[in-house]
């Protein structure tokens, strides 16, 4: 397991102030170890928590051109026909991911192909579950076009998550599995897939990224 670079920063800060708290909780309190004991504990297992939203387990990755890949880990929450406005401004089949503090946070890239789009939206921080999130909050799209078929993926925040990642610009040639970005303390990703895409997945389905296939883009 390796720790992503986004998190060097915060796991950092978290390692000073909790090591200021246990000392100046030490300093005052040296006659009452119960205390001092449980502090200790409490901040060790909260800076392993902070870690832990920052690792990248070693998997092997699933890779088919024909296949979109699940762009991060989760449960789907959403299946289901929708108008998107944004860039296709058409009827698309939308997947949606929930991403628990608990999932690992790294986003990766669906299919292999060009960047179209690559835009960061300002918004809300609406717990990532509300129907509006997805418009409303905010978030980072990125259309992928294969040559055959595009999709769209879009990093929505949530009330946790405050802090998105995306390394991708326009006219970028990925591969399917590279590092799409980061959401800093979970929240959600949207898929929008052109209609007619088989789905393998089902709502409630806990999902890994790089791994599960998400659905079967038509020929």
């Amino acid at each position: 397991m390796k720790i992503h670079r986004e998190g060097f920063p915060t796991i950092a800060l978290t390692f000073i102030v909790l090591a200021i708290l246990n000392a100046v909780i030490f300093y005052f309190c040296s006659n009452s170890p119960i205390l001092n004991y449980t502090v200790s504990i409490i901040s060790i297992l909260f800076f392993l928590f902070i870690v832990s939203f920052f690792r990248i387990p070693a998997r092997q990755y699933t890779y088919n051109e024909q296949f979109v890949i699940s762009p991060c880990d989760g449960k789907v929450v959403v299946i289901e026909d929708t108008e998107e406005p944004e860039y296709f401004k058409d009827k698309r089949l939308q997947i949606s991911i929930f991403m628990s503090p608990a999932n690992v946070h790294v986003n990766r890239n669906p299919i292999s192909g060009e960047v179209k789009l690559s835009t960061y939206h300002p918004g809300k921080f609406l717990v990532a579950w509300h129907p509006k999130s997805s418009t409303e909050n905010e978030r980072h799209t990125v259309v992928l076009d294969n040559g055959k078929q595009a999709i769209l993926v879009r990093q929505i925040a949530g009330a946790l998550a405050r802090r998105i990642v995306n390394y991708l610009k326009p006219g970028d040639k990925v591969r399917q599995n590279e590092e799409m970005g980061f959401i800093k303390f979970g929240s959600r990703v949207d898929l929008f897939l052109p209609v007619g895409t088989k789905v393998n997945v089902k709502l409630n389905e806990v999902v890994k990224g790089g791994q599960t296939v998400i659905a079967e883009l038509p020929a």
